[in-house]
């Protein structure tokens, strides 16, 4: 019989009693757990902007986007109010727009404040363009310019009629005919019956007067000229008062902010001396285009209540028009036109003086939109401008808009390997980034801790603000039990709070289900089993593969070199744990050398390799000390098809070749897990729980009868959270769980021998290798070191 005791029912689960653990006072703590250390950094790092931007690492699952905003709204709330941002146009440089900085709650007011101007405008325009002294002093230059004219055109006729020639005004314009002794023009017949001589002299008189005609007629433009600047200089004088009398209040409300004046003023010289685009006349009509008036409102491009706190912005849909900002374009009249009005504020304008929050993975599908973040993290200015790639936004001529100042801080968000990454492959990365703050993954299971995880998970429930049912304490400690479960270890709390305040939501709706009022501790044990259900269905399979024979996996007997290990496989957030058969042969001759079939054929990873690696190790040191080992073995994992990672199986590879050598058989009711040192020590694996659960499904399907269980590393103890199936049956006896220090101990479990001795396993191993070494002694085989058989 084994030397080796079993485990006990009690030891395989750790319940949650919360009825008996005191309320956290949560006045003053914010709403996590286990992350006191985290959210002092983070503290300290945003406390002020000058001190750098910040990473916040952790994998998916633990709060960090909501660990990174609840601090950046506690920091923000202690700094300055934020500015407004507004873009204007600049009317000198209509492609590069103007950008004004003004203190919180201003931005909107200087926006309304223009947009009334411009509503007001054309009923004002239209007043001082039509009252009687402007309309006056315009049909006064109007008469003026037509008596010019005429007088011209007077001088002309008058002139040329001496030599009987008349002025015709047709619709080809001026023309000057010969007219008969009585003033009436020739007929065409009449002319052509004049003499030759006379019809020259004809001619020449009119050649003589269409150049003074001409003459006359090359000054009309410059008249008309004239004439539109007098108007123009009418219309300014009559503007400026509509200028001036909108303005005003502008001025008034804005003194304090000499960039608001400057643009006033600007404003001002547009409206009365600019080029008036929006202003047309039709006879006396005054026409004033509003579409074009529109040009001159105000894009408040980012605004914020008066007395705003620092702005924390959430960087969603990252890409680098949407980080940087982008410029828009309509069409109007059905011409694409786009100017300081179709400006949009990007992310980093919004966070310009709070904080912004990116994840890393979001971020980095678009390579411009890192490369946009690095620029205005190092210039401290946000560029709106498409990227470098691109010289326009779409067709348009390219708007250039004055660059956004930058003061606030980035919370960037990675899981550990984006961040050794960018680490390792961007040289400034440390630099921009030179906070470096680390979620924990776990929370020791103490009751303070576990009071504090339920509040926080009431909390999260509460924030739902749905009228569910209440959530009863037996619940909330079933969800803490599957967090010690989610961390492998009694003693400790995974810190996915998010997973499991959704597994009280499921718990809720099977509760609703039933009709019950109240979450109960069963709600959550059917929410538990529905989540390992759902993506379950490649491990059912497995196991029914087992039971029908298609797996070969044996349960009962006993077998040389052969032994079940356990392998585990990751579904959506669920682990599932399965039986493999491991085997191992052994021939005589040979260096010691443990030939790993899964390495060969390239199926098998790093750290599995190094497992065998070990494993020949422990062989070479604990039996070849004082000769070499003449044989030479292999490994493998029978009917795997997939990638295999892990050390996990290296004990029971060890046993495998260790009954391979010595020819004694293993029960094969009894599976191993474990990893060993190359001193034949039992170190622990991961998912301990899902690797015994899959073994006791198989053995369960196949008949418990007393004989079976799991040899399991010592070192596991701690870990397990068993369901709740296979402690009944372990405390029925029909089930066991051995827990072992060494190869040894796994080995008399395995074989039911002794630990020491000369019918332990280890001795019979000993006596079979000494067998090898004679018989390779008397077939006077020479024994070459590895090396030197390469280096033949």
């Amino acid at each position: 019989m084994t030397q080796i005791a079993t485990l006990d029912p009690q030891s395989l689960y750790r319940r949650t009693q919360l009825d008996t653990q005191p309320v956290p006072d949560s006045t003053h703590r914010p709403p996590f757990v286990g992350q006191d250390a985290a959210l002092e950094t983070l503290a300290l790092a945003l406390a002020d902007a000058r001190r750098g931007h910040v990473v916040l690492m952790a994998p998916p699952g633990y709060g960090r986007h909501a660990i990174a905003r609840w601090t950046a709204e506690q920091a923000a709330r202690k700094r300055l109010s934020p500015h407004d941002l507004l873009y204007v146009p600049r009317f000198d440089d209509p492609l590069r727009p103007q950008l004004l900085r003004l203190p919180a709650g201003k931005g909107r007011e200087l926006a309304a404040a223009v947009e009334r101007l411009v509503q007001r405008l054309p009923e004002l325009v239209r007043g001082a363009l039509t009252a009687d002294p402007h309309r006056t002093r315009i049909e006064a230059l109007l008469k003026r310019h037509q008596e010019r004219q005429q007088q011209a055109l007077a001088e002309i006729r008058d002139g040329c009629a001496g030599d009987r020639l008349k002025l015709l005004q047709t619709d080809d314009g001026w023309a000057l005919v010969p007219t008969d002794e009585h003033g009436e023009p020739f007929t065409p017949e009449a002319y052509a019956a004049l003499p030759e001589t006379e019809r020259k002299r004809w001619e020449e008189r009119v050649a003589r007067w269409r150049d003074r005609l001409a003459a006359v007629l090359a000054r009309f433009p410059e008249w008309d000229e004239a004439l539109a600047d007098a108007i123009d200089a009418a219309e300014r004088d009559a503007l400026a008062p509509v200028a001036r009398h909108l303005l005003h209040p502008l001025r008034e409300a804005f003194a304090d902010f000499s960039e608001v004046l400057a643009y006033l003023d600007a404003f001002e010289a547009e409206l009365v001396r600019g080029p008036r685009p929006w202003l047309a006349r039709d006879g006396t009509e005054v026409l004033i285009d509003e579409a074009v008036l529109a040009h001159y409102l105000v894009n408040p491009s980012v605004v914020h209540e008066a007395q705003a706190h620092a702005p924390v912005c959430l960087g969603e849909n990252i890409s680098h028009a949407t980080l940087v900002g982008w410029v828009e374009s309509e069409v109007v009249e059905d011409e694409r036109i786009s100017d300081h009005r179709h400006i949009r504020a990007g992310h980093l304008a919004q966070a310009a003086d709070g904080f912004l929050l990116v994840d890393a993975t979001a971020l980095l599908a678009d390579s411009d939109a890192w490369q946009a973040l690095k620029r205005t993290l190092a210039t401290q200015r946000v560029e709106v401008a498409p990227p470098p790639a691109q010289t326009r936004w779409g067709a348009l001529p390219l708007v250039r808009p004055d660059p956004i100042p930058f003061a606030g801080q980035v919370i960037l968000i990675v899981t550990p390997e984006i961040y050794e990454a960018l680490r390792d492959l961007d040289e400034t990365f440390t630099t921009l980034f030179p906070w470096v703050v680390e979620l924990e993954h776990t929370v020791p299971r103490t009751p303070e801790n576990e009071a504090r995880y339920a509040a926080v998970l009431r909390q999260l429930l509460a924030d739902d603000g749905d009228d569910g049912p209440e959530v009863s304490d037996d619940a909330i400690a079933r969800a803490l039990e599957a967090a010690a479960r989610a961390a492998e270890d009694q003693q400790r709390l995974a810190l996915t709070v998010g997973r499991f305040a959704g597994l009280l939501r499921e718990a809720a709706a099977w509760a609703q289900a039933q009709g019950r009022k109240v979450v109960a501790r069963q709600d959550v044990e059917a929410a538990v089993r529905a989540r390992f259900a759902r993506t379950g269905s490649a491990w059912r399979e497995t196991i029914a593969a087992i039971a029908d024979g298609t797996h070969l996996i044996t349960t009962r007997g006993n077998r040389v070199g052969q032994v079940n290990g356990l392998v585990v496989f990751e579904s959506g957030e669920e682990a599932y744990g399965h039986p493999i058969r491991i085997t191992a042969s052994v021939r005589m001759g040979g260096e010691g050398e443990v030939l790993d079939i899964e390495r060969e054929s390239e199926l098998g990873g790093s750290i599995h390799s190094k497992g065998v690696m070990i494993l020949s190790a422990f062989l070479s040191g604990r039996f070849g000390r004082r000769r070499p080992l003449a044989l030479s073995a292999t490994l493998v994992m029978e009917q795997s098809y997939g990638f295999v990672e892990g050390d996990s199986a290296s004990l029971a590879e060890a046993l495998a070749l260790l009954s391979a050598i010595a020819g004694v058989p293993l029960e094969q009711s009894i599976a191993v897990t474990g990893s060993i040192n190359q001193f034949g020590e039992v170190q622990a694996v991961g998912a301990i729980n899902e690797k015994i659960e899959g073994w006791y499904a198989v053995c369960a399907a196949a008949g418990l009868d007393g004989s079976h269980g799991v040899i399991l590393p010592a070192a596991n103890c701690r870990h397990l959270m068993l369901d709740d199936a296979v402690i009944a049956a372990v405390r029925a006896g029909r089930f066991h769980l051995w827990p072992v220090r060494s190869v040894d101990e796994a080995a008399a479990v395995l074989t039911g021998r002794p630990i020491r001795g000369p019918q332990s396993l280890p001795a019979r191993v000993a006596d079979a290798l000494a067998h090898f070494a004679r018989w390779h002694d008397e077939k006077g085989a020479s024994w070459r070191r590895p090396w030197q058989r390469r280096r033949e």
